[in-house]
């Protein structure tokens, strides 16, 4: 029976709808942001009802649940939550092109840490063992869905390191309210999760 209901398993990983800051390129990370007015009028109910969405501190993610999935019940998980971006949150790379601190990040490839804020291999750490927690649950508790609404970096962390086809960390980032459908069924053997498809739940 377990077998049978991880085959059948899927897992909605999705992005949050537009913000401020997303129009603006800046670097929002573990800073506040409300969706906007824009955002949130765009954001449509997604297509099935999950008892349970997982979203994060951050209320970006829970506006956008409670506009995908209205009668779900919203649980926040803080190892979801995007990268600390440290000082570089609330500026964007025009603010900061002749920032001494911020080059230096940008040379390291994005992955030294960020002054203030995380690394990206602290962060996606974070993020999977997270990630891994609430998909073994669910599988143990024989759920045919896991549903999470969290941030582009979220995606990408748990993306990079787990889904099928294999792609690099930016690859896998996602327009604002979308994301990606998995399947489970090689989780347990395996620790991967095969792709299903994009989706995205915005009214265009």
């Amino acid at each position: 029976r377990l077998e049978r209901g991880i085959a059948q398993m899927k897992i909605y990983l999705l992005r949050h709808g537009e913000t401020a800051y997303n129009v603006d390129h800046r670097y929002q990370g573990v800073t506040d942001i409300s969706l906007s007015p824009a955002g949130l009028a765009a954001l449509k109910q997604a297509d099935f009802s999950p008892e349970t969405v997982y979203v994060t501190p951050l209320k970006r993610t829970k506006q956008t649940a409670e506009i995908l999935f209205p009668i779900s019940e919203y649980i926040p998980v803080n190892d979801l939550s995007e990268m600390n971006f440290g000082i570089f949150e609330g500026r964007n790379y025009k603010e900061m092109e002749h920032d001494s601190a911020y080059r230096a990040w940008v040379d390291s490839n994005c992955e030294s840490t960020c002054p203030g804020g995380e690394c990206k291999a602290d962060f996606s750490e974070r993020v999977c063992k997270a990630f891994e927690s609430l998909l073994n649950q669910s599988i143990q508790n024989s759920e045919d869905m896991l549903v999470i609404v969290a941030h582009g970096g979220t995606q990408m962390a748990v993306m990079e390191k787990y889904a099928v086809p294999q792609k690099n960390y930016y690859e896998w980032c996602a327009p604002t309210a979308g994301g990606y459908v998995l399947d489970a069924r090689d989780w347990q053997e395996k620790h991967v999760l095969h792709l299903i498809g994009a989706v995205q739940y915005t009214k265009e």
